[in-house]
């Protein structure tokens, strides 16, 4: 058992170590070789294409990188499965387009808005995910 002052100490003494050890990796994850956003691969067609991903809420339905809906396939690794092709296919679907009974929305994407968003997901799937190749949502079965 230990006394008062032992208690004190122990419980400071690893308050410090969790600290400095919190700072050390603070630090080492803000270094520039750590980086993992991809951040100089953004232009103008992936930002558009975020903004039509945001604009039809397509998270309501889909995932990426495990956030989102759970209906629709994830969509984090989309273009290396399906290919750009079948994607803007789908995006550019003239009737609602699905699979097994559950049916996306017609959206009927003008080439520079499929494009866009054939871009963002392109983007999307080469962040560095940790060694994990494939997020997969539990419905996803494309």
């Amino acid at each position: 058992m230990l006394s008062k002052s032992q208690a004190r100490t122990f419980f400071l003494g690893g308050t410090l170590v969790t600290f400095l050890v919190f700072i050390a990796l603070t630090v080492y994850s803000f270094q520039p070789k750590n980086d993992q956003t991809n951040h100089d691969k953004i232009d103008a067609k992936v930002i558009r294409g975020k903004e039509i991903f945001e604009a039809n809420n397509c998270m309501g339905c889909h995932t990426i990188m495990g956030e989102g809906g759970y209906y629709a396939p994830e969509l984090t690794k989309v273009i290396d499965r399906r290919g750009e092709a079948f994607v803007k296919t789908v995006l550019q679907s003239p009737v609602p387009w699905g699979s097994r009974g559950r049916k996306m929305v017609k959206y009927e994407m003008n080439d520079v808005d499929a494009d866009a968003m054939v871009a963002y997901l392109k983007w999307i799937g080469e962040l560095d995910l940790n060694g994990f190749d494939r997020v997969v949502s539990p419905l996803s079965k494309d």
